[in-house]
Parts: structure tokens; sequence; C-alpha cells
């Protein structure tokens, strides 16, 4: 069994996505002792966005490539394979101004690609053979009932971001992650705490029965 762990928050040590992801990490080593762990790290490597030199490298023949388009095209070959590798894909997803961080969208425009994400001719997709758990993370609320309901564009946004390729993610999301921090959000701790715990105790759960049929 492997597992892809990707980060892709910019706050190092202060990130609750990050501690989620490791603990989720920590969860799958317990029940996949023989497992092996591939990590992308996109908060502090991030891929490049595609731009006017390469970013057409995958609606032109490979034999016509620029070097530009060879180099753009050969990474998202890699970034494919990455997933194509792993049994478990696990995304740690914070929200930033309102939206997924631009990096995790670059990951996602370059596992776009024909031929080695989905069938360009049937539009079937050719990653979707895989378990895909994200773990979003939200600074503030956007319920029901919140000033804000609504607001999160990232957690809609990823499942159509990568519908051509088949991986439909299950997501497990805390919210309120700055209410510890911001003087102003301090009457929501408690909440946040909720949350928190409720996320913690999902992701504890996440592979138990594969760990009890060891």
């Amino acid at each position: 069994m492997h597992l892809l762990h990707i980060d892709s928050s910019i706050r190092g040590d202060w990130s609750v996505s990050r501690r989620l992801t490791a603990r989720a990490v920590a969860t799958w080593r317990a029940a996949h002792p023989d497992g092996t762990v591939t990590y992308r790290d996109l908060g502090a490597d991030p891929l490049p966005h595609l731009d006017a030199a390469g970013g057409l490298a995958r609606m032109t023949p490979p034999d016509q490539h620029t070097p530009a388009q060879r180099e753009s095209w050969e990474l998202s070959e890699r970034l494919v394979d990455e997933v194509k590798q792993a049994d478990v894909v696990l995304l740690g997803l914070p929200l930033y101004n309102y939206g997924a961080p631009s990096s995790v969208k670059s990951w996602v425009d370059h596992l776009i690609v024909p031929g080695l994400a989905y069938d360009p001719t049937t539009q079937q997709g050719m990653l979707g053979e895989r378990e895909f758990v994200v773990l979003a993370t939200r600074g503030g609320g956007y319920g029901e009932g919140t000033p804000r309901n609504g607001w999160d564009h990232a957690e809609p946004w990823l499942p159509h971001g990568l519908s051509l390729t088949g991986m439909e993610p299950r997501f497990i999301s805390t919210e309120l992650t700055l209410a510890p921090s911001v003087p102003a959000m301090a009457e929501l701790i408690p909440l946040h705490e909720a949350s928190l715990a409720a996320t913690e105790k999902e992701i504890d759960n996440l592979w138990t029965l594969a760990s009890a049929q060891r």
C-alpha cells in the first residue's frame, strides 16, 4: 500500500491542516505498517503555474513541443504518476481568501492531461481507482446560518476541478481555526474545539477496519 501525502499551507508550525494531515498519516501507517509514503509540500515548494511559454503543452502534440512545453509536460507526467502510484491521496486544504491556495490550483491544472489523467476520446477519468481524503481547514465559520455561508469556494471547486480525472474527494472539514489566536474570535473557541475534536475523531477512524483486519 502506498500513500501520497500533500500539504499546501504556508503557515508552517502554525498550520492546522499540516497537523491534521500528519495525524492522518500516522493513522494510516498504524493500519498499514508495511506501507510507503510519498510527500509533496506545495506550500514550501510550489509548482509553476501554467504560463504562455509551456502551458499549451497539453493541447499540442508531443512531437511539436517547444523546450518549455516539453518541460511542462514532463512535470505533469511526474505528478500524474505520483497519483497513479498511490492507493490513497491525502491533501491538506486550507482556505485562503475564500478559495483554495493557488498552489493547489496549479497542482490540479498539471493533472488535467489528456491521455494521462483522462481519455481524450471518451472523457473517462484514469485516476479514479484510489481513495482521496481532503482535510479542509477554515479560519472562520461558513456553515448554514453564518454571515459568510457560501463564501468557501475551495471545497465546492475541488471536485469540479478534478472531475475529468475521476478522482472523488472525501472532505473532512474543520472550522474557526483562527479563534484561538484572534482576540475578537475568543468566544468562538469552544465551537472551534468541538469542530477540531470531531475532525480528529473522524481521522482516527479512517482506516480502523484495515488495522483490525491485520
